[in-house]
């Protein structure tokens, strides 16, 4: 694969990690200490890139009070000839975050950039710029794709642990140089308190980085915020932001577990039972701390597509927002489903439409793997499959509409990616094992956790006929990152024969497993 040398990265960094400084914790574990509230506006959160094209990307930065936000460009580090941006005015309404839209950029181009945060009544006060870097995608198709993609960060307790080095798998996934991070949800644990230690199985200690939003479910907005500033502690994470665009997509913990729209918890750690109430509060958290293109729009909405360049298009599903309430999901007629029959006919329109080589559709739930939701006693389903091995049923149908749709508009290179069951393994799809039989043979490939619990393998459901390829997944439930099983999935798309490589890694990078797709086949 022909791909671009990533120039002088130790040094691009040296300004966001000294921004960082004021995030360095007492060895105590104890809470972030405050910023102080004089001198100039600081931006010791880092910076971080998101939903980058051929020609644009998005800024991140939060200040520790009010600030105008400014944003310098450059083809290079020492920022000569410079571009200057101006951005948004950082207030309490967005818990002093902010993002920045940079248009008309150089394809295929290394980018580096500055931020700026000048005093409002004095805009010659500024504080010390933040920088960071990347690639807008290229336009030539011979450079080449590649990508990292995991999701759950933070889950089931196990929190940042200055012991084990953080969440040190964000550094392995750096070190592939990647042109971008997919994030295939559960980017929070709201609704996972993180403890200062936790005893574990070999009698030995982790020990946890806490705040006080982090001790309890977050219910009010600045819970929520809280939970996402929590992960931003870890230098691990804000060095890769800095470094690393993100395609970022949401699943149930950025909420609670197991969610749907209309559901009333019975969870008594909640005050607050009305999940549509917290939903939003947990939405407008999650637009102030990314920098996606579409939540700034009225319908702030998760779903879209992220075009780069010739070889690649990004369909970033949500399957929060509009599905139905959890059920047995067995009924034989259900138009609704777990995408909503607009989504629906948007991921139709936008992969007809699509002429990229491959076709990613970025699903933060996997399709034929049995994901239950026990939470009220009931034996309901969490995700797609339900384990009724005969024609689809529930959500399926809805599923077994868009593979008919992708087989029969000759719509070629799709691949599925997904997160969420805290293993990683790879499924192959195909009509001749399958119950139901009007689509074309696809491959799905699930990575994660992050740095959270990690769990046994869920069944797989024959309806569309899986096989499940390869699988590495603990034997016992909660595994902390301490015990192994973190994993994160890179693909590689080569400029000169259009071949998409799939790897499976280890927390360290370790190659786990590997498949080759050719492309132009319908389906995959």
């Amino acid at each position: 694969m022909s791909h671009r040398p990533f120039p002088g990265r130790r040094s691009v960094l040296r300004g966001s990690l000294a921004a960082s400084a004021a995030l360095t914790l007492p060895t105590a574990l104890g809470s972030a200490p405050a910023f102080a509230l004089s001198g100039r506006p600081r931006a010791g959160w880092g910076v971080q890139t998101g939903d980058v094209t051929c020609d644009s990307g998005l800024v991140w930065v939060r200040s520790d009070r009010p600030a105008r936000m400014i944003v310098e460009t450059s083809a290079t580090e020492s920022f000569r000839n410079a571009r200057r941006w101006h951005g948004p005015l950082l207030g309490a309404e967005t818990d002093f975050t902010g993002t920045t839209r940079l248009r008309g950029l150089p394809s295929g181009e290394q980018i580096h950039y500055r931020v700026l945060l000048a005093d409002p009544d004095d805009p010659r006060r500024t504080g010390e710029p933040v920088t960071g870097t990347f690639r807008t995608a290229s336009a030539r198709r011979r450079d080449g794709v590649r990508f990292v993609w995991s999701g759950d960060l933070a889950g089931q307790g196990w929190g940042i642990n200055p012991d084990f080095g953080g969440y040190r798998i964000y550094n392995a996934m750096a070190a592939l140089d990647p042109d971008f991070f997919l994030c295939s949800g559960d980017n929070i644990y709201a609704d996972g308190p993180i403890s200062a230690s936790v005893t574990l199985p070999d009698g030995s200690t982790w020990r946890n980085i806490t705040t006080e939003e982090k001790s309890k479910v977050a219910e009010t907005l600045a819970e929520f915020r809280g939970n996402f500033r929590y992960n931003l502690l870890d230098e691990n994470l804000r060095r890769f932001n800095a470094q690393v665009p993100a395609i970022i997509q949401w699943d149930d913990h950025e909420v609670t577990n197991n969610w749907y729209p209309g559901e009333i918890l019975a969870d008594s750690r909640y005050t607050e039972k009305n999940v549509d109430v917290l939903a939003a509060r947990a939405r407008q958290a999650f637009s102030e701390y990314f920098p996606i293109s579409t939540l700034r729009r009225p319908d702030g909405r998760v779903h879209r597509v992220v075009h780069h360049g010739p070889l690649l298009d990004v369909f970033v599903l949500d399957m929060r927002t509009y599905r139905n309430a959890n059920s047995r999901d067995d009924q034989s007629t259900d138009p609704q489903g777990i995408l909503g029959a607009e989504q629906l006919n948007w991921l139709k329109r936008e992969l007809a439409r699509s002429r990229a080589v491959w076709k990613v559709i970025a699903s933060d739930m996997p399709l034929g793997l049995v994901v239950p939701d026990t939470g009220d006693g009931q034996p309901n389903i969490e995700a797609v499959a339900q384990g009724d091995p005969g024609a689809p049923l529930g959500r399926e149908l809805q599923i077994a509409e868009l593979l008919r749709f992708i087989k029969h508009r000759r719509i070629t290179g799709t691949v599925w990616l997904t997160a969420d069951v805290h293993y990683t393994s790879a499924q192959h799809y195909q009509p001749s094992r399958a119950a139901f039989t009007d689509f074309e043979p696809f491959w799905e490939f699930v990575s994660g956790p992050l740095n959270a619990g990690a769990f046994p393998a869920n069944t797989l459901d024959d309806t569309f006929g899986p096989e499940r390829v390869f699988i590495k997944a603990p034997t016992t439930a909660n595994v902390s990152p301490a015990g192994g099983y973190q994993f994160f999935g890179e693909v590689d798309i080569d400029g000169d024969s259009g071949e998409l490589t799939v790897r499976l890694r280890e927390s360290d990078g370790t190659v786990l497993f590997k498949q080759v797709l050719q492309p132009g086949r319908v389906g995959q």
